[in-house]
């Protein structure tokens, strides 16, 4: 087959001069023309080590016969955004970063390409990027960092931070803490956004099998980066497309491994936004129907005991289908160029598991200590539900596993804040009490640009008093590490005048997560039946007004524009 870039070099003959200035041969100009695009940057332990697995990508395009070339990206880091306004442009990074892809992609024009990305907005930007511009694509992650002394991880730094402004630990305490959460380069080492989403493009096609979520100071990785360069080259010259690979097969398998992992629940806006580029349409419908049933098997943080680098030890994303394989689509085409099924059995004889057994060994676990078994699982209703209700018409988002039984159906008196910075000051003062529902609004992609509310829920979570005796409730996300009472993604949000902005203080709030319910069920105290309470809200609708823009120029001005609702990807349309 004729290469997309041989055809147009013929109507662009500026091409062949300008790619000689920068020192390529005579005879690079007709080899197949991989783009290597990646997060690189001095920007977080995520990406500061990707350039490593960018040159073992390019050799091994190399050696396949190919012609690389480097484009980068870089991304922000979730964790460094947080506390400060910072965190607001997290979710429209995303976004970003797939326009910008695609326009590296289709501005010269590419036979292929190897993305390369670690973290939360990062691995789905790459994926929407190569829904977008369909050229034959491979993934590598750059895997998760080591855990520190004790097993200490990233996510538990939320915590000892709130206990410290409690009182409860010292300075001194909390500094050892956060001087050695983070030993090592990768993605954080618990199954937040970044672990999650590495485990999706793995569990969509896009990934070498068994290579998502290495330990980032693996050798094993360096391997994983030359061979998907190689085969780059493969797919490019067979003309396998990301479309021939992704389908809604694809899609459906990814998000039963995402109940088996117990995985993030901001996958509800990044899942949905790829599934988009890909033509496809996924909502939090989809998610709770595949979730209802499915077993989570996957005893990793935050809803387990072991950080993330564990989870290769036991075998992976590979060790995860073995056990679900009866639920999944195995007929479904893989970067390999063979299916799912073929890629498993494949895997068995490769040598794949002893490898992986090897470092198991020196933990002195057991594989079911980390990946349990179909038949024993951690749970057997999946950990993703979908809520509805005159409270969020459009849905909301609870990770019921990481929900204290007690909340699970609960009626709570509404404590509505218009910022995360007013709750996390209430809680943190104490005046937030069993019973109460605290509700942060105006967080939506229209309102601030969807930040995480991952300190407040790390407060909540993390009093003893509070973790399973209130709720909260937003309209803005959740970290990928959060736990406790969360209920987040409520639509339509306050900004688009949603309900969510005429809650008032004492309102009752009904909670039923085996209903799927989330609504309004009382005024100031008062229990109301449904009509009544619609009526009342209509004349409160009458008083509302919309808040001044935050950002009245720039690109969270232009998000807030554009963005749809996070229960469709909130992604600019």
């Amino acid at each position: 087959m004729e290469l997309k870039s041989q055809k147009v070099r013929a109507i662009a003959p500026e091409m062949d001069p300008l790619r000689m200035g920068m020192g390529w041969k005579v005879e690079d100009l007709s080899k197949p023309q991989i783009i290597v695009e990646s997060t690189f940057g001095d920007s977080h332990p995520g990406s500061a080590h990707l350039m490593g697995l960018v040159e073992k990508a390019a050799e091994g395009i190399t050696q396949e016969g190919g012609k690389t070339s480097r484009y980068f990206a870089t991304d922000i880091c979730d964790g460094i955004a947080q506390g400060h306004d910072g965190i607001n442009y997290s979710l429209v990074s995303r976004d970003t970063i797939a326009n910008l892809i695609e326009i590296h992609v289709n501005a010269t024009t590419f036979d292929g390409g190897v993305f390369v990305a670690s973290c939360d907005k990062a691995v789905p930007a790459h994926l929407m990027a190569i829904g977008r511009v369909d050229i034959p694509s491979i993934i590598v992650t750059g895997g998760v960092m080591d855990a520190g002394p004790n097993l200490l991880t990233l996510e538990q730094i939320g915590m000892y931070s709130a206990q410290f402004q409690r009182g409860e630990i010292s300075e001194e305490q909390l500094t050892y803490y956060k001087h050695n959460a983070c030993p090592s380069c990768g993605a954080c080492s618990f199954m937040g956004t970044a672990s999650t989403m590495q485990v999706m493009a793995e569990a969509l096609g896009l990934m070498l099998p068994g290579s998502a979520l290495l330990p980032a100071t693996c050798k094993d990785l360096e391997k994983v980066a030359y061979e998907a360069g190689r085969q780059s080259v493969r797919l490019a010259l067979q003309g396998i497309k990301a479309s021939d690979i992704v389908t809604m097969k694809s899609f459906e398998n990814a998000i039963i491994v995402h109940a088996a992992i117990s995985g993030s629940s901001n996958s509800l806006l990044h899942i949905p936004a790829i599934a988009h580029e890909f033509g496809f349409e996924i909502d939090g419908e989809t998610f709770d129907r595949i979730h209802r049933n499915a077993h989570y098997l996957l005893d990793i943080r935050p809803s387990g005991k072991w950080p993330a680098q564990y989870f290769y030890y036991a075998g992976g994303v590979p060790r995860i289908m073995e056990e679900i394989k009866h639920m999944l689509h195995l007929d479904v085409l893989t970067v390999t160029g063979k299916t799912l099924g073929e890629n498993l059995e494949d895997l068995k004889k490769s040598g794949y598991y002893e490898q992986c057994d090897k470092y198991l060994a020196q933990t002195g676990l057991k594989r079911t200590d980390i990946i349990r078994s179909f038949a024993e699982p951690m749970g057997t209703n999946g950990t993703i539900a979908i809520l509805k209700g005159n409270l969020a018409p459009d849905g909301a988002v609870v990770k019921h596993s990481a929900v204290p039984k007690e909340m699970h159906k609960a009626m709570l008196s509404a404590r509505p804040f218009d910022s995360e910075e007013e709750a996390i000051a209430a809680v943190l003062k104490k005046e937030i009490h069993p019973g109460d529902a605290v509700i942060i609004r105006y967080e939506g992609p229209k309102g601030s640009g969807m930040p995480e509310m991952f300190y407040t829920t790390e407060a909540i979570s993390s009093d003893q008093e509070l973790a399973s005796s209130i709720a909260l409730l937003t309209d803005g996300r959740f970290s990928g590490a959060s736990r406790g009472p969360a209920i987040g993604h409520i639509s339509p949000e306050a900004a688009d005048g949603g309900p969510i902005a005429l809650v008032e203080e004492g309102d009752l709030i009904e909670i039923d997560i085996e209903k799927r319910i989330l609504r309004i069920a009382g005024l100031h105290g008062v229990p109301m039946e449904e009509g009544a309470i619609g009526l009342a809200l209509e004349e409160r609708r009458k008083q509302w007004k919309p808040k001044e823009e935050k950002y009245p120029s720039g690109v969270l001005n232009i998000f807030a524009k554009h963005a749809v609702s996070p229960m469709k990807g909130g992604y600019m349309k």
